[in-house]
């Protein structure tokens, strides 16, 4: 039996005038770690959402072809009846959970089994060691990180050891140690269990060396199918977006083969690297944005989120707000727009301070795309070719476009605040997205992102600012903070040993180094 099986599925959301799925033929076996790849909008979220079954059943639309997901049809199964055989996780976890604590919400789908209730706790139990959500066992559901948030329903998801698990972008809001805790537990349940795995991921570089097999989408059709070297080849020649950083160090290098991971890489290296001196050039910056005084936040049961928090920012400034999931970003930038209010010290603000939270589906009010902005409004956010889909039929990505696009339409704001703004986003619209927020700061905005993606920070922010229990822990130029480190570094940072972020950056020293080798010898 395969754990998947499709035969030319070809699929259109309702009000659509083409296709999310066309003509879509693939075979997944029991044990096989797969990992789907493609820019925003390419169709991975609806294969998932087929092969769980919500695909046509929930959304509706027109389905062509034949899908089975571990030996049941999908055009006789629901979603109820394909949840015992698929374990499913999608970008917005907090429209899965369902249960007021942690441990109900472990719970509810071994209860769900049928199971005794002696191996309903023994399931969440080992569902929590595992991704190491013990701690949160009696938390309620409701005071969550979006990180805490997403281990959570993804241990729901695993905890009845599904034939296969489909992931939509399941490290998306964790931070670097948890995403890599993440995907041994995945590992772990491929190697172990037999189950297969079916991850949809933009980062490839936090996944590739886990998986045999990448299939890569292109306007809803497979494009490429091939192991991760040979994919990382085929991406370089045809799809460069989906290249890793260091496959693109490499390739920007001029050298072969492409690595697939740092210790590939590493191996590979032709020369020791030294990084340049230059200094990197500062900013210039206006006056006082957003101030933060002794700011505290603590829940009414006396916990503290945030613990003293001195800060300022500058009009024009792009300041990276990082730390581990559950240091207080969120709640940090909810108090900065006035969502909450401190409840000791003080903040201090020099005008509107806009914020895209990390539900972008909350921002959407109408049932068409084409009446939330204008249709130039749209086009600038690249969605105008979506105009009659419903917002709950965007992909995650683009639903986050969509909520920028909202948040910013009209009246520059003197601060705009962004929660985890890449989750669900390619390159391409990261790459937009970053020179977007350039030009605002420009133009005398202040930007602070809360973000666990390395390289998007290094790419956008000069200043980073490190939150550890609530306070920052380091604050100083971002080559500083995300050059030497492990978890919080860039993958070239850690293919050079901290002598770049950045894989053009990295390149040239590469060239450098290669050419002063050449004339030693």
């Amino acid at each position: 039996m395969t754990a998947l099986r499709a035969e030319h599925v070809t699929y259109t959301y309702p009000g659509a005038t083409a296709p999310a799925l066309r003509d879509v033929d693939l075979t997944i076996a029991p044990g096989e770690f797969v990992v789907l790849a493609g820019a925003s909008g390419s169709g991975k979220s609806t294969l998932l959402r087929a092969a769980c079954g919500l695909v046509p059943h929930f959304h509706g639309g027109e389905f062509a072809g034949r899908l089975e997901v571990g030996g049941l049809d999908t055009h006789d199964h629901g979603p109820a009846a394909l949840a015992a055989v698929a374990g499913t996780l999608f970008q917005d976890p907090e429209t899965q959970v369902v249960m007021g604590t942690v441990r109900g919400e472990l719970g509810f789908p071994l209860e769900n089994l049928g199971l005794a209730p002696a191996a309903v706790a023994r399931g969440v139990e080992e569902a929590a060691l595992a991704l190491g959500i013990a701690p949160l066992l009696d938390r309620p559901t409701h005071e969550l990180s979006g990180g805490e948030l997403q281990r959570v329903a993804l241990g729901a998801a695993l905890a009845g050891r599904p034939r296969i698990a489909l992931l939509d972008e399941p490290t998306s809001q964790l931070d670097p140690v948890a995403g890599d805790e993440l995907l041994g537990v995945l590992r772990r349940l491929n190697e172990e269990w037999g189950t297969a795995v079916v991850l949809a991921e933009h980062r490839l570089e936090r996944c590739l060396g886990a998986a045999d097999r990448v299939i890569a989408m292109r306007d809803g059709a497979v494009a490429c199918d091939a192991p991760p070297a040979a994919f990382l080849e085929w991406a370089g020649e045809h799809a460069p977006a989906l290249q890793t950083p260091g496959a693109r160090l490499f390739s920007l290098a001029g050298l072969r083969p492409l690595p697939v991971s740092v210790k590939d890489a590493r191996r590979a290296l032709p020369a020791p690297v030294e990084a340049s001196a230059q200094p990197a050039a500062a900013d210039s910056l206006g006056a006082p944005a957003l101030v933060f005084k002794g700011a505290w936040f603590e829940h009414r049961g006396g916990a503290a989120v945030l613990r003293g928090i001195d800060l300022g920012v500058r009009a024009g400034e792009r300041v990276a707000l990082m730390g581990r999931n559950g240091a207080g970003k969120s709640t940090l930038l909810k108090v900065a727009a006035g969502l909450l209010a401190p409840t000791r010290g003080k903040v201090k603000r020099a005008g509107r301070v806009a914020l895209v939270l990390q539900h972008p589906g909350d921002y959407a009010l109408h049932e068409r795309v084409g009446d939330e902005l204008p249709s130039e409004a749209l086009a600038a956010a690249g969605l105008d070719g979506l105009a009659d889909r419903h917002p709950r039929d965007l992909s995650g990505g683009e639903r986050q476009r969509l909520a920028i696009a909202i948040v910013l339409h009209g009246e520059r704001p003197a601060v705009l605040c962004l929660d985890e703004p890449t989750r669900g986003m390619d390159r391409a619209h990261k790459d937009a997205l970053s020179a977007h927020l350039r030009a605002l700061a420009a133009q005398g905005t202040a930007v602070v992102v809360a973000t666990h993606d390395a390289e998007f920070a290094a790419a956008l922010a000069p200043r980073t600012v490190l939150l550890g229990d609530g306070r920052p822990v380091a604050d100083a130029p971002t080559a500083e903070v995300l050059a030497g480190g492990w978890y919080f570094a860039t993958q070239t940072a850690r293919i050079l040993g901290g002598a770049a972020l950045l894989p053009e950056e990295g390149a040239a020293l590469l060239r450098r180094a290669t050419r002063t080798e050449e004339v030693v010898a």
